[in-house]
């Protein structure tokens, strides 16, 4: 299983120089198979990239899903190339109790005044299936939800292959239960043992101050979320639209230090638009 990110910036896009090694582009993660099928988590602005790559690799199938329908993780949809060519079928996967119809929320973003193209314009086939199984399968790669303490609902993702596990929970508040949300202890259960775990950690602890119930949590309690999940890899993840370079690698030194306090051998690090891993 190879694991690719296109976007790990929260809530907005940014640029400038400060950002040049974690990227400005907001959540776009693919997976590939062992069979190369391809996976694509959330459409934010770093789908452009990944759209680029698929077209020159004359890749037009693959399945894509949504943690949730908020504007940074759908944005980059509509400059999706693969969705403007008549060979591209996107096999669409949606859970509307989770995060409400994504075909229809796709499309009305595209709606007028707000995009001068309307989504039953795009050339390529879309098959939408409102997919709510807890667990599911996508080629060689078993798929488990488990519903995000957000604002709106969402879903966090495992994914499992040939006994390697991937786990995927970004824009989830752990200091605050929202409406479905779970309990750390719940999510701690869900991440156990994983080979690879990417959490939300969008704020500091002093931030979190002025943005309680607003969806996301510390770094500091994403952490001690992926120390109690015993997991292998732990990747920051949905920076803060403010946070510079600098001011990460700080954060990611934290980190490491009080793995290091605790005796832990887990590795940390923080996710960039152009971070590749393999399982």
């Amino acid at each position: 299983m190879i694991i690719r990110c296109y976007g790990a910036r929260g809530s907005i896009p940014v640029s400038g120089k400060q950002y040049m090694k974690y990227g400005g582009n907001t959540t776009c993660i693919e997976i590939r198979s062992k069979n190369d099928e391809i996976i694509i988590i959330d459409a934010g602005s770093g789908i452009r990239q990944l759209g680029k790559r698929l077209l020159k690799e004359q890749r037009f199938e693959y399945t894509m899903i949504f943690t949730h329908s908020h504007w940074d993780h759908i944005l980059g949809f509509p400059f999706f190339k693969p969705a403007h060519d008549e060979k591209t079928t996107i096999n669409l996967m949606g859970c509307p109790l989770a995060q409400g119809d994504i075909k229809k929320l796709l499309a009305k973003s595209m709606g007028s005044p707000y995009f001068p193209l309307s989504f039953d314009q795009l050339k390529a086939n879309i098959n939408y299936s409102p997919e709510c199984s807890i667990t599911f399968k996508i080629d060689t790669i078993e798929i488990s939800s488990i519903n995000l303490s957000h604002p709106n609902l969402g879903a966090g993702y495992k994914f499992v292959e040939d006994g390697k596990t991937f786990v995927f929970i970004t824009d989830n508040e752990l200091g605050h239960r929202h409406r479905g949300g779970r309990t750390f202890d719940e999510y701690a259960e869900f991440a156990k043992g994983a080979d690879l775990f990417f959490h939300d950690a969008e704020y500091t602890p002093e931030q979190y101050e002025f943005t309680k119930t607003w969806g996301h949590s510390t770094y500091i309690e994403a952490l001690n979320l992926a120390l109690a999940a015993q997991v292998k890899e732990f990747g920051l993840f949905h920076h803060n639209q403010d946070r510079s370079d600098t001011d990460q690698d700080v954060i990611v030194g934290k980190c490491r230090e009080i793995i290091k306090k605790e005796k832990n051998n887990m590795a940390c690090f923080a996710l960039t638009q152009t971070t590749e891993l393999t399982l």
